[in-house]
């Protein structure tokens, strides 16, 4: 049942499972630091400052260079709001039985505690511009609980970020059908928009003395790929790799795959490699446009003497294939999709002895607890995650033995179309094995197997392979502990 809006005027009304006061004094509130809350959408691991041979990203590899950069950081599935739902409330999909784009976190567990609002009910000014929670199909457009004042540019869909500017609007000099190069300033579009009104926000709360998380979610690099004309010119298409692994896996069953309706259309058009190649420009495109709001907003936060007292994060909700395993988008299980950038950097009197970066596994859903600890808040009830502060700090190498991701098939579904499949994905220091049951009998449809430190593009699936013979037990077992009762295996 879905909940109306009487439901959400009665849910912010309602007491939440904390022991709340007034506000913070501001001698109190001087002792918790600030949070701005960064997140980009679509991104995979396309940064400098991962490896990336190509990408110019100066702010975010300014931003990992400052903080802790976590190299194998995972989310609960990948596509928006299930991802985001995860972050935010700090549950598993499982727990809120939400796998598609339709359902709200909310219709699972009316009375759950968001980030946000968990920062809200101790104290904190809680604010959003741009796109946090996933905001389209669903009843409820975001949380409107979660935040002290109304959220702002959260809610449209991606093809609404149609270009605004004085007078003739310039040529479209792209040629596919979701790519868009127009040489109009930053501001036409979504991103720039928001970056100037999160910039607007951070000057406002410069004058208050209420700490503050301000949440900021920029639209890109997702689709359409329509970054102004500059950021199209600091790329050479001819010189933009492609794939490393453009093929089917070897041995992969094909509960694995999908159509890529997201950017081929529900009656896949067939892509050139032309197109191929502009796409792919067109995403490193979007994401230097991103990055440079990313930067527009730290350097405020940096004027206004704010950066020491505030803790910062940068995160992505999944991942994107460009024609990795012939797939594009998301909604798969494979690393190029399940794998996040995430960038933590601690206020300045909490940076003594950071990492600059860490290989150990960690997930998005860990984010609720580690910034509840930095923050100093109470311990937020019902969550699935761990606090990250003991990685940051470099007082242990290892918080979890592997990261849980799902996805299911058909990859969206409505309720004309039933789910048909689920999988279930961990990934481990090494391995990343995925099993694929029925959701009805929990019956296995097939398995993956990927030995990361031999074939870290997942070409061959070596779930036959007596070699791993010895492996798969283990990674059954921790498989179905983590999925619970969504992977029973027999």
């Amino acid at each position: 049942m879905r909940l109306s809006c009487w439901c959400l005027i009665l849910l912010s009304l309602a007491p939440g499972p904390l022991v709340r006061g007034p506000l913070l004094s501001s001698a109190v509130a001087s002792e918790h630091p600030n949070v701005l809350f960064i997140a980009a959408d679509d991104l995979r691991c396309d940064l400098e400052s991962y490896g990336h041979p190509l990408v110019q990203t100066p702010n975010l590899d300014r931003l990992a260079a400052r903080g802790t950069q976590f190299d194998r950081a995972y989310c609960a599935q990948a596509v928006c709001n299930p991802s985001r739902s995860s972050l935010l409330t700090g549950r598993r999909p499982n727990t809120l039985q939400q796998y598609n784009l339709s359902k709200h976190f909310r219709e699972a567990i009316p009375e759950v505690v968001t980030l946000p609002q968990h920062f809200k009910q101790n104290g904190y000014f809680t604010q959003d511009v741009g796109k946090i929670f996933h905001n389209w199909v669903t009843d409820i457009h975001g949380d409107p609980v979660s935040w002290s004042v109304p959220a702002v540019m959260h809610y449209a869909r991606h093809g609404d970020d149609k270009p605004q500017v004085e007078g003739e609007l310039p040529p479209n000099l792209a040629s596919d059908i979701k790519c868009e190069c127009r040489d109009v300033p930053d501001e036409a579009y979504f991103d720039g928009r928001i970056a100037s009104l999160a910039i607007q926000a951070l000057r406002e709360r410069a004058q208050d003395d209420q700490p503050f998380f301000l949440a900021v979610g920029f639209w890109k690099p997702h689709l359409p790929f329509n970054a102004p004309k500059g950021y199209w010119d600091l790329y050479q298409r001819d010189k933009i790799p492609g794939p490393p692994c453009p093929q089917w896996p070897e041995g992969t069953p094909r509960i694995a795959w999908h159509n890529s309706q997201e950017l081929l259309g529900k009656n896949p058009r067939n892509l050139t490699e032309e197109a191929a190649q502009e796409l792919r420009h067109g995403y490193l495109a979007a994401i230097s446009y991103m990055d440079a709001q990313v930067g527009r907003v730290v350097d405020e936060l940096e004027r206004l003497k704010l950066a020491d007292d505030t803790l910062i994060v940068f995160w992505s909700d999944h991942g994107f294939q460009l024609g990795d395993h012939t797939l594009w988008a998301k909604t798969s299980n494979f690393e190029n999709d399940a794998r996040v950038p995430l960038i933590i950097v601690p206020p300045a009197s909490q940076r003594s002895g950071t990492v600059s970066n860490t290989d150990a596994i960690v997930e998005l859903l860990d984010l609720y607890p580690t910034l509840s600890e930095y923050c100093g808040l109470p311990a937020p009830e019902g969550q699935e995650g761990v606090s990250l502060k003991p990685l940051i700090d470099g007082s242990v190498d290892s918080v979890k033995p592997a990261a849980l991701t799902q996805h299911p098939r058909p990859s969206y579904y409505g309720k004309d179309k039933g789910m048909k499949a689920m999988g279930h994905s961990v990934r481990t220091p090494r391995y990343r094995y995925t099993a694929w049951r029925n959701p009805d009998d929990k019956a296995l449809i097939g398995e993956e197997l990927y030995d990361h430190d031999r074939d870290g593009i997942e070409s061959v699936n070596r779930v036959d392979d007596p070699e791993y013979r010895k492996e798969l037990p283990r990674l059954r077992q921790l498989l179905d502990s983590m999925a619970g009762e969504g992977v029973k295996t027999q």
